[in-house]
């Protein structure tokens, strides 16, 4: 006799009952909107560094504050005055970063080339790569609850690193150019493996021993450059020797004209972004790095190493990083390498991880985003302060570390899971 049962069937509304309605796509995309979650965040604390960049500039310029002492017999030129102050300085930045007009008019003219049109765009990505790396270096510590505070020290090491098989060797660019990029993320991988092994033999906290490793590694690069081996021959200031035309990264856009930067480095930095995807989303090694992150000591009792995941990821973000260092060595054109050269991109990819998320394809949206600001700070000197960029980059990362201030300025509603926060669980 069989012991199937037949499945129940399916409840029927009553008669006179009318079926449940699902709320229109324009209420849902309202809800949204109004929702404290992980995208808005992002995009209301983007909206809100740029509108207290708008007050800043309203309130430094002295002929724009003259017109808001008689704002109440005359409002519309305090209002005309601060329109005019702050639209020109953004659209300084866009020309500086995306597309200039000007340059737009006399390509129509017939007297600018094509490649003029482009030189803005590839200041933009020539900042960002190197910010693609130490923000991947950045977001991967993060995911296993580490905070990767020494990116610089291992950006530094890994452009010395570079820099010395780029110029000490003379072979085909084939076998050059990745042998050189190769030497620069192992000399970072090795440096960034220090704070840890220390982590993980001592208890020693990363934040505190990477912080003293970065002043070691800007020290120890003042002192190599000025030795015989580094000190470039041919001038007298402190810079190394170029390195070899065979170790220098194409440029992606030279074709195009002599002034686009862009190299193949930016190629290196999305492909690391989705190899970073793919490592934390699809192998072994990925996954320990997010269960550590997420509980260490349930990963413990569950078998893991978890100092040895320390190390191991350290090393990987430690590697990323000396690729931008690496990128930075190689680049095209490059006349040696300054003190000057790592600027703050270490600690510039802090920022690009906060803002995004530490997800490998935000930190590359973010990149290109603090890229736009560097570039068309730059270039929108002298009517746009410089230190305006680094005022929309800091905001940013004030509202992005903080999304309860964000729901709180704009009255979000709290999303179902709550407030998404970045946090190092060593802290």
């Amino acid at each position: 006799m069989s012991t199937d049962t037949a499945a129940p069937p399916a409840e029927e509304p009553e008669a006179g009952e009318a079926p449940e309605k699902r709320p229109p796509f324009m209420v849902l995309f309202g809800r949204y909107l109004a929702e404290a979650n992980s995208v808005m965040v992002t995009v209301y604390s983007l909206l809100l560094a740029f509108a207290i960049g708008a007050v800043l500039l309203i309130v430094s310029d002295e002929n724009v504050r003259g017109t808001w002492t008689y704002f109440f017999s005359r409002p519309t030129d305090a209002l005309e005055a601060s329109w005019n102050v702050v639209s020109n300085a953004y659209i300084s930045l866009f020309e500086g970063a995306i597309l200039n007009f000007n340059t737009v008019d006399r390509y129509g003219a017939g007297t600018a080339e094509f490649g003029d049109l482009l030189r803005p765009i590839s200041e933009t990505l020539t900042y960002a790569t190197p910010l693609i790396f130490t923000g991947l270096a950045v977001g991967l510590a993060f995911r296993a609850g580490l905070f990767n505070i020494g990116a610089q020290g291992q950006l530094i090491f890994g452009m010395m690193g570079a820099l010395v098989i780029g110029f000490s060797l003379n072979l085909p660019a084939a076998v050059h150019i990745p042998l050189a990029v190769a030497a620069g993320a192992i000399a970072g991988a090795a440096f960034g493996a220090v704070p840890g092994v220390l982590k993980a033999t001592t208890g020693a906290h990363e934040v505190i021993s990477s912080i003293m490793l970065n002043n070691i590694a800007a020290l120890f690069l003042v002192w190599a450059i000025s030795t015989d081996f580094l000190h470039s021959e041919t001038r007298s200031e402190l810079v190394t020797r170029p390195v070899e035309d065979s170790a220098q990264l194409p440029g992606l856009l030279s074709w195009l004209g002599q002034n686009l930067r862009v190299n193949l480095a930016l190629v290196i930095g999305i492909a690391a972004a989705v190899f970073v995807w793919w490592l934390l989303s699809k192998s072994t090694f990925g996954y320990r790095i997010r269960a550590v992150g997420f509980n260490q000591h349930a990963s413990a009792t569950a078998g893991m190493n978890i100092g040895r995941t320390y190390t191991t990821t350290m090393a990987a973000a430690g590697g990323l990083a000396g690729l931008a260092g690496a990128a930075l060595a190689l680049g095209v054109g490059s006349g040696g390498v300054t003190t000057n050269t790592a600027l703050e991109y270490g600690f510039d990819g802090i920022t690009v991880a906060l803002l995004g998320r530490a997800n490998p394809g935000g930190i590359v949206a973010a990149a290109f985003l603090f890229g736009a600001l560097k570039a068309g700070a730059l270039s929108a000197q002298p009517e746009v302060p410089v230190d305006i960029s680094t005022l929309l980059q800091a905001t940013i990362v004030l509202f992005i570390a903080a999304p309860a201030l964000v729901k709180a300025l704009l009255r979000l509603r709290t999303p179902r899971g709550g407030l998404v926060t970045l946090e190092a669980k060593g802290w």
